[in-house]
């Protein structure tokens, strides 16, 4: 059963990870200027948008049918850049973890190794705020993914625009499977990828927004100083969709990173 992926543009290989609820329609308005330079292969996470589910529903699963849905050549014949935003940064740090000779670099949006606070861990939201989503959304499906698109906005000074255009993005696709937004949460509140941070040596950059409610940017300030390799843009301005609020700074940076990789 394989994974749904649209492929555009010439060059060395990218991939791009959405978060929950979404799906990789979320990432148009970026293809024109990344299918300028990579070979992108924009996918829908299992369970969401035009892919099917998978059981059972782990990271390590998650990770696994990426892998298999991406052409047989992407990351042996030349490594992989992944850029992956939310839950999906979540899934690129798996990913690069248990694929490290196969992913060249990484672009981390709004992420973070941990998403809950816990023990030794408060640069996260409370494990009761995750679940106050699955007890929702049990009951009250599109309530529950219209209010999550409205938390992606706060503090926003736009919020309104921003919010449209995520609405007409999500509605281009099939809602995401309940179910697999349901264990998509289990994965959230139970995932602590901190250990393996060190690890990932491959040249990342982490962009953070000063006004995310969902992964605080002290989250990306982490990681940034766990990753050997790893640079840190932080858009002071920006909530938790910093690529579709703020597109000038969030194209300048990354324009910065890919530059400065090529040379």
């Amino acid at each position: 059963m394989s994974l749904h992926i649209e492929s555009v543009g010439v060059g060395p290989p990218l991939l791009l990870l959405h978060g929950w609820a979404l799906h990789a329609g979320i990432f148009a308005s970026l293809l024109p200027a990344l299918a300028a330079r990579h070979r992108v292969h924009a996918l829908d996470l299992p369970g969401h948008g035009h892919s099917p589910t998978i059981a059972p529903y782990t990271l390590d699963a998650i990770v696994d049918a990426v892998v298999d849905a991406l052409p047989r050549d992407v990351g042996v014949v030349q490594p992989l850049a992944i850029v992956g935003w939310s839950f999906g940064g979540l899934v690129a740090q798996r990913l690069a973890h248990r694929y490290r000779g196969r992913v060249a670099r990484l672009v981390l949006i709004c992420t973070t190794p941990r998403f809950v606070n816990g023990a030794g861990w408060s640069q996260g939201v409370e494990p009761r705020v995750l679940a106050q989503f699955a007890d929702e959304l049990r009951v009250a499906y599109d309530v529950t993914i219209r209010r999550f698109l409205s938390l992606q906005m706060q503090g926003l000074a736009d919020a309104r625009a921003t919010l449209a255009q995520m609405r007409v993005q999500l509605d281009a696709r099939p809602r995401a499977d309940a179910a697999a937004l349901d264990a998509a949460l289990a994965i959230l509140q139970a995932a602590d990828l901190r250990d393996a941070a060190p690890s990932l040596e491959m040249p990342t950059l982490i962009i953070t927004g000063g006004r995310d409610a969902l992964t605080p940017a002290r989250a990306g300030t982490w990681l940034a100083s766990a990753m050997p390799a790893a640079t840190h843009a932080h858009i002071a301005d920006a909530a938790h969709v910093p690529f579709l609020s703020h597109r000038a700074a969030f194209d300048a940076a990354l324009a910065a990173f890919f530059d400065a990789r090529a040379a």
